[in-house]
């Protein structure tokens, strides 16, 4: 079942999400301090492309906090917004009720992604 769910979800809405996370993550590895933010961007880029059958698990760090501060700052809040208005479009039929919830789960994750593991 999560294939068929990954596959409608990267047709509909992941494949646009996660190369919206490979171009910031592409932006953050330019320079040697932005590169471990940029390795996040690429993980979740991953998440992004097949979320069913995955999870995420938040740790509390305060390196992640500091971290998850700057990257709201410098790039979270328009992924945010973006996986926000798909999650709202793919809400307006039923059929696309879990695939906009998977969007919900993604713009929380893209305003705290520092700290978090994918299961």
């Amino acid at each position: 079942m999560s294939f068929l769910g990954n596959l409608i979800w990267f047709i509909f809405a992941g494949f646009w999400q996660g190369l919206g996370w490979i171009v910031t993550g592409l932006i953050w590895s330019i320079t040697i301090i932005g590169l471990p933010i940029g390795v996040q961007c690429f993980k979740l880029a991953a998440l992004s492309f097949a979320p069913f059958g995955k999870e995420v698990v938040y740790s509390n760090d305060s390196v992640s906090l500091l971290l998850n501060i700057l990257w709201l700052i410098f790039g979270g809040l328009s992924i945010a917004f973006a996986s926000l208005v798909n999650g709202f479009i793919l809400c307006l039929t039923i059929i696309g009720i879990p695939f906009g919830k998977q969007c919900f789960k993604q713009a929380k994750l893209a305003l705290m992604p520092f700290g978090a593991q994918i299961i």
